[in-house]
């Protein structure tokens, strides 16, 4: 499943960090007119993750471990994101909590190689190389906030044991005394 991001669906910070992104690219004159290309192909940015998830599972398909890699690629959700400031494009590969390390260390070595094989960027604009970084990750984070908030879990929960530690004992702080 290939999702854009929505700013309610992310914490404050990445909805910030996103925001600025897509102000950036809409106010850099660099982009206009500009065409981006995905491991070769064309693509606009909204496009990005599936294309990529498109185009990495067909180039890999070639090889010996296509079909793992496939099922395993079939099962993630692929997310893009582009920091407006570094200008770095982040693929998230977000992946079932059932998959093994093994399996997403085996994800990682496959896209390695095609990063070392291909003859082309993962990301390019107007055939110049983009930074770009690809993450695997299986971890899902309880929500304790929001509408998805996880049962039994609330901001007070989680940050009551850092708030009592402000009053609780510890080493005296000379300049206050």
């Amino acid at each position: 499943m290939i999702r854009c991001i929505t700013f309610k669906s992310l914490p404050l910070q990445t909805a910030y960090a996103v925001a600025k992104a897509r102000i950036f690219l809409l106010t850099d004159t660099r982009y206009i007119g500009c065409m981006w290309k995905i491991l070769g192909v064309d693509a606009f940015y909204v496009e990005f993750a599936d294309v990529w998830k498109k185009r990495i599972t067909e180039m890999v398909s070639e090889g010996d471990n296509g079909e793992k890699f496939e099922a395993l690629m079939n099962a993630a959700e692929v997310l893009h994101m582009m920091n407006g400031e570094t200008e770095i494009h982040s693929f998230i590969i977000d992946l079932p909590e059932t998959v093994s390390k093994e399996d997403i260390q085996f994800l990682a070595d496959e896209v390695l190689n095609i990063a070392k094989t291909a003859d082309f960027p993962f990301v390019s604009l107007n055939n110049l190389y983009e930074k770009c970084q690809v993450i695997f990750t299986n971890e899902k984070e309880p929500e304790i906030l929001g509408l998805d908030k996880a049962e039994g879990i609330s901001a007070g929960a989680v940050f009551a044991p850092i708030l009592e530690s402000w009053g609780g004992a510890g080493r005296k702080n000379e300049s206050l005394m």
